[in-house]
């Protein structure tokens, strides 16, 4: 049986050499087009992609354009399982996809702030530093010390919705989201309920 800290340094190494193995769509997205092409998103989204009035739809401004276009090729193909998104994704082209991203990359994050304290500081002990005993990698491994991400895999979280976080973190806890190294899916079963709340927290007011 593998060690936790095994387990942290497997689940780590994995992180850095997915995201140096990704290959990156080719060509680039037109932010203009994206900017036509991207309304219909605004009503879930914010026009300033800040997200909308549901805690759990994400903010998508200043996102990595590599991870949102992947994303959308995801709900269009039913590997990210969710009707709406992938009904919104069903009609668009690759490029549509590139433009999208391209469009909200470019856009201004708005900074959050925790509302909780305590679940902050819960949340940036393990965002930091991780559990060592239950094997839990510190998550800015993946995700970056200021939580801007790695491109093009894996996405900036800074200042994103504590709601949308937390769902994203049950759902692979519980198989409803799987990823592509399959890496988050074993990190979240080892989260109790209350280290996702902290987690999600500390993200929120992270900038």
């Amino acid at each position: 049986m593998r060690s936790p800290v095994c387990a942290v340094t497997l689940l780590v190494s994995a992180c850095f050499t997915a995201a140096l193995l990704s290959v990156q769509a080719n060509g680039a997205g037109n932010v203009d087009a994206g900017k036509a092409k991207s309304g219909i998103c605004a009503g879930c989204h914010g026009p300033d992609g800040n997200g909308g009035a549901d805690p759990t739809w994400p903010k998508l401004a200043g996102q990595i354009p590599e991870y949102l276009a992947a994303e959308l090729q995801r709900f269009k193909s039913g590997t990210r399982d969710n009707a709406i998104m992938k009904g919104m994704a069903a009609g668009l082209s690759d490029q549509d996809m590139k433009d999208i991203a391209a469009f909200y990359a470019g856009l201004s994050l708005k900074p959050g702030a925790a509302k909780s304290k305590d679940l902050a500081l819960r949340g940036q002990r393990i965002y930091r530093g991780g559990i060592i005993d239950t094997g839990i990698p510190a998550c800015m491994s993946c995700h970056g010390p200021s939580g801007h991400g790695i491109p093009p895999r894996y996405p900036r979280l800074d200042s994103q919705s504590a709601g949308y976080v937390e769902k994203q973190l049950l759902d692979f806890r519980a198989g409803r989201r799987v990823s592509v190294d399959a890496v988050m899916p074993q990190i979240a079963m080892r989260l109790t309920e209350a280290d996702i709340k902290a987690i999600s927290e500390y993200l929120a007011g992270l900038h």
